[in-house]
């Protein structure tokens, strides 16, 4: 992959505004702003262009409310709530995730969120208020860089499949098997392509991930695992991925629809904590 032609159709950037790419593939660090302050629309419309051409953009040095963070993030869409997760006290909008010596890590696997959903996420907002002073970083892979990497034959096979994804997984392992069976009959299992067109870009890339994906729908189960196996690791390719090194007050806002995430679980006992705010998606095709 060439960075000049990765980055070719970057937009105009603001004035006042500088930016700092972390990979070819996809990341982007937004120096010279200030979130807090009213954002015109002259940089709303440059973040959302931004977002959709480098999949995971970063802000450092970000002292806001959660209020705030809610209200920038309604500049995307309709808000989402997941109400079996922990939330703020006073506003759901906003996932509570705190992991300390009372509670490991356990987001340490690829994945994009909520694709058990019949109407997965669009995007997620995610700020730090404490983090380890060594270690808790998160990686993305840039799904639609997977993808354009796969040999023909494989694309050729992957067109027109389609993964059954459900709550199930995530669930048994983190909250028990009497949670997962009652979150089931809320959210049954939902059916989505392999190959995903981005709804905004017309973007293809690869949507099955660890985490939620259980099978291939109408194929052979011996061979759809084999099938499935050989396309997560399509996401463990560095040449796909960012790393992004937490520091208080950072935030990290990511398209779900391109990407899936790992959040690297190497700080126990250490605290971390973050508000994360996603933004409402639609039905993949």
């Amino acid at each position: 992959m060439n960075l000049e032609l990765q980055l070719s159709d970057v937009p105009p950037v603001p004035q006042g505004l500088t930016l700092y790419h972390l990979a070819p593939a996809l990341g982007t660090e937004v120096h010279g702003i200030d979130l807090r302050g009213e954002l015109s629309s002259e940089v709303v419309d440059f973040l959302k262009a931004l977002l959709l051409r480098r999949k995971v953009i970063f802000f450092r040095d970000q002292e806001i409310s959660v209020d705030r963070q809610i209200e920038i993030c309604r500049n995307w869409g309709d808000l989402e709530i997941i109400d079996f997760l922990p939330q703020h006290s006073t506003h759901p909008e906003a996932l509570h995730i705190k992991r300390d010596k009372e509670s490991r890590g356990y987001e340490n696997i690829w994945h994009s969120d909520v694709t058990w959903r019949e109407c997965p996420s669009k995007a997620s907002m995610l700020r730090s208020v404490n983090v380890p002073e060594v270690g808790g970083d998160t990686m993305w892979a840039c799904m639609e860089t997977a993808y354009e990497m796969m040999p023909e034959p494989l694309k050729r096979f992957c067109e027109g499949l389609t993964a059954v994804h459900s709550v199930a997984q995530g669930l048994a392992y983190t909250q028990g098997f009497d949670k997962m069976a009652e979150q089931v009959k809320r959210f049954p299992p939902q059916a989505h392509p392999v190959i995903r067109t981005h709804p905004e870009t017309g973007r293809k890339s690869l949507y099955v991930n660890r985490a939620h994906t259980s099978y291939l729908r109408g194929v052979d189960r011996h061979l759809g695992a084999e099938l499935l196996s050989l396309l997560y690791r399509r996401a463990d390719v560095p040449e796909v991925q960012c790393r992004f090194r937490w520091r208080a007050n950072s935030i990290a806002f990511w398209d779900n629809r391109s990407t899936q995430h790992y959040a690297i679980s190497d700080y126990f006992p250490a605290e971390r904590e973050m508000y994360r705010v996603t933004i409402a998606g639609d039905k993949p095709f």
